[in-house]
């Protein structure tokens, strides 16, 4: 007879979890694929056909998949009857759970968290938003690096089109210049410009082989 393996209570738990998790998911593509049955061309639809439809419904599996992982790996955060003030340590109880929608690569994300209110320093927090890393706002990092790519290589109206192209995502040209200063706040020009040693070689590069010394010009588009 083979020895017994053994397992600890604690990786027990992490299957049973996980197992959990996995029948939520599984639910959750389950009403996706309703979604897609009524969707998908009744006839013989061609590849382009049955891609276009998948590709339009994507972002509602996604962000659904991420909801739900969401809220089971931090369930705890959902129902957190307690928490601390940030300024004057005062213990702080739950009010009633609000409800957020952020909007990511993924698809639109909602959260309902319990609010927590300090009236001695007057400062209301949501501890789920700190955990998770939430931006100010619907629209999250991972939207706002995304558009500053296209808007450092296009001009905005240009980055506006090609942004819901690639992402299926609408974002106005105000709105992508918005995200721009925010992902670009506190940058100056020695962050952006080249380095002392990366000038020098350029320089010589350029210089190489002529009589006269090149005119060395830094452009900054929206300085």
């Amino acid at each position: 007879m083979g020895a017994a393996e053994l397992i600890s209570l604690d990786e027990v738990r992490a299957r049973k979890q996980w197992e959990s998790l996995r029948q939520q998911l599984h639910a959750c593509f389950d009403q996706w694929l309703d979604r897609l049955e009524e969707q998908l061309p009744e006839s013989e639809p061609t590849l382009a056909a049955v891609t276009k439809t998948v590709w339009n419904l994507r972002q509602a599996l996604t962000g659904s998949l991420t909801e739900t992982i969401i809220a089971h790996v931090h369930r705890g955060e959902h129902t957190r009857p307690q928490s601390c003030c940030r300024q004057c340590d005062r213990p702080l109880t739950a009010r009633a759970p609000v409800q957020r929608t952020v909007e990511t690569l993924v698809g639109a994300v909602q959260l309902e968290r319990p609010y927590f209110y300090c009236p001695a320093c007057h400062v209301g927090r949501y501890p789920l938003d700190e955990v998770l890393g939430l931006s100010p706002g619907r629209i999250q990092l991972d939207v706002q690096k995304a558009a500053a790519k296209l808007i450092t290589e296009v001009p905005y109206d240009e980055a506006q089109r090609l942004f819901g192209d690639l992402t299926g995502m609408s974002m106005g040209s105000e709105r992508m210049h918005t995200c721009t200063n925010q992902v670009a706040e506190g940058l100056t020009v020695l962050d952006v410009a080249p380095s002392r040693d990366e000038i020098e070689r350029r320089i010589a590069a350029v210089a190489a082989g002529r009589f006269r010394r090149p005119v060395l010009v830094l452009g900054i588009d929206g300085a």
